[in-house]
């Protein structure tokens, strides 16, 4: 044991060797113990079983230290320039403001999301895409403040709108939660969200350069923007952007971000050392920010606020306040989705919204504005080892700790840098959505992606989305009538009923079976895809004679009002051409749909299923096309063609054992030693298979067909139940009688064997053929 002691004083060594006797007098006192409670307890077990828990939840626990703290460093970065990229132009006088509420809201953030999300290790604070919403709502409000003349009272008004957008947000995000209306989200257009995010990106770029520059990105700022001071700083900030796609490329270390930010920022110092610039200069210049002064934490609800504020300007600000509130819903579940797929980590949404909506009602109330769900700062906290809620009350934390500290830190820090970073991920965001995803959409899809983010771009968010989700359904319908509405057809001389018959009725069939035309329905009937039904309908009744238009609705999910009216066309159709429409399987709410249309009519035949449907068709084909000779005839009329001679025919009969049965009488069970095959002379047997609770029909035979032959030749047990449908008469062959043949009859068994031979072929070419019909 000694060596477990090295680098421990002698005290200590004393303490643990009384600490291990102890634990050694309380083993033997376990051991003892057991030979009448249970097995023993080694001291080495018990040892490992207390201290090993204890040390692992403690390597656990640095593991969240170190993931919240670089996640912490990280989200000073990109808060710091979510600030300057909201309170610039005419608010940058007001930045430190700007910064409080920054990170007021990315302590509430981290705090209440660390604390009630799904995902223990979710970071949360303010976002790229709500920060710009929220930069175009501010600027938009102080805007209105200019134009009405209120140019010396701006800060109070802004910070109370911003707060205000964001406790209508909390109550949005909290009422979604609590509804359980969150995957509601994800019926959005994908283009929708793509040109939103595109257009994101570009209000990013165009933030950026007001940052770098204090100029947006604007037609009427280029000749500005082309200045050689202008254009001396924006390549300092692509100089930023450069190095930071190279190296994330690189590297995959989380640390690579934070690293080449502050080698920017000491780059930029030396440069200003090298060339003699001091930091006042710089300030002056526009390379740093100037200077903030100590600013007390201002809560914005207060009376004199309230009564002060400009109340008529929301209703200019309807649409950028609502376009807010449908972002950070959005922003909320792509983030969501995107942890789930970065960590494999399934999240509650419902659970997600209520904690975002709940920091949000807790930001506003101290003057903060909308956070959110963070992607690249939880994959970054997972990345480094972070897995529990430490990380998350971490992040808070540091935000804490420099919301006291103050903003008189980014007195040093160069704008390109930040403005770089701004740059940087809107270029990113530019790239995945207009330019990569024209590799993986269609092109109706791009197109509209495009759109709705010039839309945005042009009119605004809720105007591009708006007119975003138009487009989008308009496209799904396009997109849907292009489906057909068959998911495959058939005639009767392909496909038939489950009714096995004689020969000559099987001639009649595969002649005429044409005049029997089927078609399976699938998907929801609408106007689009019952429009092409009713062309494919027409151009077939064109070319083909036909007696009986089949329509399975089985697959059928649905059908509108000009569906109906599709099918009003169809049964026009088919009356010029002498046909009789027939439809299968009708759900309660497609019958009650073509009801409502009055189309169900003593013209219109509704079969509870297809297979009765089909048989009643062919009965009226066969009717129709049978002549007299064609007729049933006697037994040994029917052996003399089946065995190729009279004389097969009389001994075969000699052989058989006549039996007759009453309807629902069973011939013979399932499991049943196959000891005998029959002939049916007339009526109807049905084959019954065990379906559970109650038997199934798989087949049903008429008359001058067989069955049982295949157990007789193999001996197999019954797989089926035969039962008579009719009133029939059966020709039963014994096992016995068949093995008489086989010994004795060498000819009349050769015959047998290829009559069997014959139908089984017949059955195994029908089932190819239908097996046809269902890949179509």
């Amino acid at each position: 044991m000694s060596g477990e002691f090295d680098g421990l004083d002698a005290t200590e060594k004393a303490g643990f060797e009384a600490a291990l006797n102890r634990c050694g007098r309380l083993a033997l006192k376990l051991r003892a113990n057991s030979v009448t409670r249970g097995p023993s307890i080694s001291l080495t077990s018990w040892r490992w079983q207390t201290f090993v828990p204890s040390l692992s939840t403690f390597e656990t626990g640095l593991r969240d230290l170190f993931g919240g703290a670089i996640s912490g460093v990280i989200s000073i970065v990109y808060c710091v320039s979510y600030a300057a990229f909201i309170f610039s132009g005419p608010l940058a006088p007001w930045l430190g403001y700007g910064i409080a509420a920054t990170f007021i809201s990315t302590t509430i953030g981290a705090l209440v999301v660390a604390l009630r999300s799904s995902v223990p290790f979710t970071i949360a604070g303010p976002d790229s895409s709500t920060s710009v919403v929220t930069a175009t709502l501010v600027a938009a409000f102080v805007e209105w403040l200019v134009a009405n003349g209120a140019t010396d009272h701006v800060l109070e008004p802004t910070l109370l709108l911003m707060a205000l957008s964001s406790m209508l947000v909390g109550i949005l995000l909290c009422g979604l939660g609590l509804a359980r209306a969150g995957r509601a989200i994800r019926f959005v257009p994908y283009p929708v969200i793509g040109g939103f995010l595109g257009a994101t990106g570009w209000l990013m770029v165009s933030g950026a350069s007001q940052v770098i520059t204090d100029m947006p990105l604007a037609a009427a700022n280029i000749h500005a923007l082309l200045s050689p001071a202008s254009l001396f700083k924006l390549t300092a900030a692509a100089a930023i952007v450069v190095s930071l796609y190279f190296g994330l490329r690189r590297f995959r270390n989380p640390l690579v971000l934070l690293g080449l930010i502050l080698a920017g920022i000491a780059a930029a110092h030396l440069a200003f050392f090298a060339t003699g610039i001091s930091i006042t200069d710089a300030q002056a210049d526009g390379w740093l920010f100037k200077a903030e002064a100590a600013v007390a934490l201002k809560l914005p609800w207060n009376f004199e606020e309230f009564s002060r504020f400009p109340w008529p300007a929301l209703s200019s600000l309807a649409g950028d306040i609502v376009a807010m509130m449908f972002v950070t819903v959005m922003t909320v579940l792509l983030n969501t989705t995107g942890i789930e797929l970065e960590t494999r980590h399934e999240a509650n949404l419902e659970r997600e919204l209520n904690a975002v909506g709940s920091a949000n009602l807790l930001s506003a109330s101290l003057g903060g504005y909308v956070t959110c769900i963070s992607l690249s700062r939880t994959t970054l906290n997972y990345e480094v080892g972070g897995r529990g809620r430490l990380s998350g009350l971490m992040v808070a934390a540091i935000s804490g700790l420099v919301l006291a500290a103050g903003a008189g830190f980014l007195a040093y820090v160069p704008k390109f840098v930040l403005g770089g970073l701004l740059l940087y991920s809107g270029l990113y965001l530019l790239y995945r959505w207009l330019l990569d995803s024209w590799r993986y959409l269609s092109f109706v899809e791009y197109i509209s992606l495009a759109a709705i983010a010039l839309i945005i771009l042009e009119w605004g968010f809720i105007a591009g989305v708006l007119i975003g989700v138009v487009i989008g359904l308009a496209t799904f319908a396009l997109s849907v009538s292009r489906v057909h509405a068959i998911k495959f057809s058939f005639d009767g001389s392909e496909y038939h009923s489950s009714l096995d018959r004689r020969p000559d009725e099987l001639a009649l069939l595969t002649k005429y079976g044409r005049e029997i035309q089927g078609m399976f329905l699938h998907s929801y009937l609408f106007f689009g895809s019952a429009n092409r039904l009713h062309q494919h309908v027409k151009a077939l009744l064109a070319k083909q004679k036909c007696r009986f238009l089949l329509f399975d609705f089985r697959l059928v999910t649905g059908i509108d009002s000009s569906a109906t009216f599709s099918f009003t066309q169809i049964k026009q159709v088919a009356d010029q051409c002498g046909a009789r429409m027939i439809f299968t399987r009708l759900t309660r709410d497609v019958e009650n749909a073509f009801r409502a249309a009055r189309f169900i009519s003593d013209h219109i035949i509704v079969a509870p299923n297809l297979d009765a449907a089909l048989e009643s068709c062919e009965n009226a084909i066969i009717k129709a096309h049978q002549t007299h000779d064609s007729e049933a005839g006697t037994l040994r009329e029917w052996f003399t063609e089946a065995l190729g001679g009279a004389e097969n025919a009389d001994q075969l009969i000699q052989h058989c054992k006549r039996i007759e049965v009453q309807p629902d009488e069973i011939i013979v069970r399932e499991g049943d030693p196959a000891n005998s095959m029959h002939f049916i002379l007339d009526g109807r047997v049905g084959i019954m298979v065990n379906g559970g609770s109650a038997p199934v029909r798989v087949r049903s035979l008429g008359p001058h067909t067989t069955i049982g032959e295949m157990g007789l030749i193999t001996r197999q047990p019954r797989s089926a139940t035969m039962q008579a449908e009719l009133v029939s008469v059966l020709y039963e062959l014994s096992a016995s009688s068949y093995e008489r043949i086989r010994r004795e009859n060498p000819g009349l068994s050769h015959a047998l064997m290829t009559y069997i031979i014959t139908v089984m072929a017949e059955r195994l070419s029908f089932a190819n053929r239908a097996i046809g019909v269902l890949q179509r």
